[in-house]
């Protein structure tokens, strides 16, 4: 693999995945300067030097100017509404036409996260075994299709929500009112006009996350996460209150039967169609009776899947990206530790429907000073008065590695009671259920 000994990198994105991408990317013995968009998160912010352009679409030459000036020579795009927007296929090119390595999809790549319709068509496409599923864009359609049906079906908003856009009811009289919340009440925005309504299928879910380059597939260790607000998966979904790695409900022949029947397939399809995907193709999975069948695809890392992921990463993070942007994924071995990692989500008052800012947070450099402890900010701000408050939904990702699933729970754990503030909403039962690691 051709790679330089020093090279400048460009992050984009503020939450608890970026700084924990941060953090790998700052370990790497080929990082020259790291530069960031969103410096207002305090973790990222002592890792990186901030952009002094806007980080917006609509400017977005501006970015690629900065690049350009910066000698930025890998982007890294972390979260998914930039890569939907297809800020990849424009950084990708330096002002005097010559390329830039870009990890992270272009626009057409990133369809299969940010329109769960046309995902549904590609894992058709590829026979990849899936929910069946039907699409509609007109409530009165819906609700007639509910109300000559037994079975309680999945509601799913198409478009791109934050990883909230899913509901699960108990009867389709509920789904019924999900469906006209999304579709007439805006209740995800544009996300929710046209919606998917899916067979509901029940499992363990887990998340297999992989890297692709446009010819080769790295498998990473299986995660699991609890999209669930409340103890014992209770309460409505988020982005993610807590996960856990590796996931042990998944054994090695059930990943590559994950390998060949879905991930193999999709990327197959995918260069079917001229879509040069170099990135994360990430698949939720349901372990059912009849098999693995997938949820949903994303096209970044997950969060907080992301925090124990680069936690136990011992790979240089830098070699790695560059291998998948650079389509030689083959000529690198990824390791990672053989200890696990667990991570726990700390969220404001009010999340996820209405979430408050401002509360003062206490607490973090005690919970640091931890041995296994790693503590990932995502909604928080560092006032002039050097205050650390809330300024989001998902605050803190509290994450503990040891030398099994209980012990970096028990680590987690102790960080989060060493961290305060008012309103505070945590789960209490993240990883309980995991088999031991081994």
């Amino acid at each position: 693999m051709n790679i330089p000994d020093s090279i400048n990198v460009l992050l984009i994105g503020g939450g608890a995945r970026e700084h924990a991408l941060a953090m790998g990317l700052a370990r790497s013995g080929r990082l020259g300067t790291l530069y960031a968009t969103h410096m207002e998160n305090p973790g990222i912010a002592k890792l990186a030097q901030g952009v002094d352009v806007p980080a917006t679409g609509k400017e977005l030459y501006r970015l690629v100017q900065f690049c350009d000036r910066k000698n930025i020579e890998l982007v890294v795009i972390g979260p998914e509404d930039p890569l939907a927007e297809g800020w990849g296929d424009t950084l990708c090119k330096k002002a005097d036409g010559s390329a830039r390595l870009v990890f992270g999809p272009g626009a057409k790549g990133a369809q299969l996260e940010a329109d769960k319709a046309y995902a549904k068509q590609m894992m058709r496409a590829a026979s990849v075994p899936t929910a069946e599923g039907r699409v509609f864009d007109h409530f009165s359609h819906v609700e007639e299709y509910l109300k000559t049906r037994d079975e309680v079906y999945v509601i799913k908003a198409t478009g791109l929500a934050k990883g909230k856009g899913v509901i699960v009811p108990t009867t389709n009289e509920e789904g019924i009112k999900a469906a006209r919340d999304m579709m007439e009440k805006g209740a995800f925005g544009g996300a929710g006009k046209r919606i998917l309504v899916e067979e509901k299928i029940a499992g363990t879910e887990v998340s297999v996350l992989a890297l692709l380059d446009g010819h080769n597939i790295l498998v990473l260790p299986p995660c699991q996460d609890h999209k669930r607000l409340g103890e014992g998966d209770t309460g409505p979904n988020t982005g993610g209150m807590g996960a856990f790695c590796p996931a042990q409900t998944i054994d090695d022949a059930t990943m590559q039967q994950i390998e060949s029947e879905v991930l193999v397939p999709i990327a197959d399809v995918l260069r079917r169609d001229e879509i040069d995907f170099r990135g994360v193709l990430y698949a939720g999975i349901m372990l059912t009776p009849a098999g693995p069948k997938v949820l949903e695809f994303n096209v970044r890392f997950g969060d907080p899947e992301c925090q124990p992921l680069i936690t136990r990463l011992e790979s240089d993070l830098i070699e790695l990206l560059w291998a998948t942007a650079s389509g030689s994924l083959d000529e690198v071995e990824v390791k990672f530790s053989s200890q696990a990692a667990v991570c726990v989500v700390l969220a404001s008052k009010g999340y996820p429907q209405a979430p408050e800012s401002g509360a003062v947070i206490t607490g973090v450099e005690e919970a640091q000073a931890i041995e296994g402890v790693t503590v990932f900010h995502a909604g928080t701000k560092l006032l002039d008065n050097g205050f650390l408050v809330t300024s989001g939904g998902r605050v803190l990702s509290v994450t503990g590695l040891g030398d099994t699933i209980e012990q970096a729970r028990e680590r987690a754990y102790q960080g989060v009671e060493k961290i305060h503030f008012e309103g505070m909403q945590v789960r209490t039962d993240i990883a309980h259920d995991a088999p031991v690691h081994s």
